[in-house]
């Protein structure tokens, strides 16, 4: 079986195309660009499922079923559940949780079975808390980190946008303004690690992934794994057997 799954963030449409044993290839085009999916999936052929996560509106989902409408199927779109690929969800209202943080969850549970702080830094930052048998606890989201740099640049006179760089002693504002934000996502993480250790889980697996994970993971002191897309590993998992 092969299985197209494609998660269009608020930055990137990305896209991978996986058979029983791994990812045959995978790509992604700016969520700006997004009629550009059409050309970046045009070679493709046979497909049995399609499946997407969208939280970037219409304008993406209008842009998906223009690339995939010429496969002959139905893309799939994943609405969360109460139970599903050995995850359980803990969400008063499970089917509120954003598509993208649900398929995360099962990436991670895929590709490690205990205790995990699954990780997401892109536009947003999501902490969410999976535990050793496999419930969602609950998360974060936070502001990544752009648009913690950027609230700055516009809700203040004199921290204008500027290159900056991490430093455990900033002496410059651009490194102050880059090592503040990379902190916050930092300690947002080693938060929720805390967490889950205060409530028996023992020392999470941190499961990092998203456009800023290698920015955020030398910062952290836990165990981490980084992973290239865990929304499409979660795709790629329900694809195969959504039960």
């Amino acid at each position: 079986m092969k299985v197209l799954a494609v998660d269009a963030g608020n930055s990137r449409i990305k896209w991978g195309l996986a058979d029983e044993d791994d990812w045959i290839e995978r790509g992604a085009v700016a969520t700006g660009d997004a009629d550009a999916l059409e050309s970046a999936l045009a070679h493709l052929t046979a497909v049995d499922r399609i499946l997407v996560t969208n939280v970037a509106g219409e304008t993406a989902a209008r842009a998906i079923r223009q690339a995939v409408g010429r496969l002959g199927i139905a893309a799939e779109t994943i609405v969360p559940r109460a139970e599903q690929c050995g995850v359980k969800s803990g969400y008063a209202a499970p089917e509120q949780l954003g598509p993208d943080r649900w398929a995360a969850l099962i990436g991670a549970r895929t590709l490690f079975d205990g205790p995990c702080v699954v990780v997401n830094a892109g536009t947003t930052m999501t902490v969410d808390a999976l535990s050793g048998e496999g419930v969602f606890l609950g998360g974060f989201i936070v502001p990544g980190y752009a648009v913690m740099r950027g609230s700055l640049a516009t809700s203040t006179d004199r921290l204008k946008l500027q290159h900056g760089a991490f430093s455990f002693f900033p002496d410059n504002t651009g490194d102050a303004i880059a090592s503040g934000a990379l902190n916050a996502l930092a300690g947002a993480v080693d938060r929720m690690v805390r967490y889950m250790v205060d409530v028996g889980e023992g020392e999470p697996l941190v499961m990092l992934s998203g456009g800023d994970a290698n920015l955020v993971a030398p910062l952290l002191s836990h165990r981490v794994q980084v992973v290239d897309n865990l929304v499409l590993e979660g795709l790629r998992r329900i694809g195969a057997g959504d039960v």
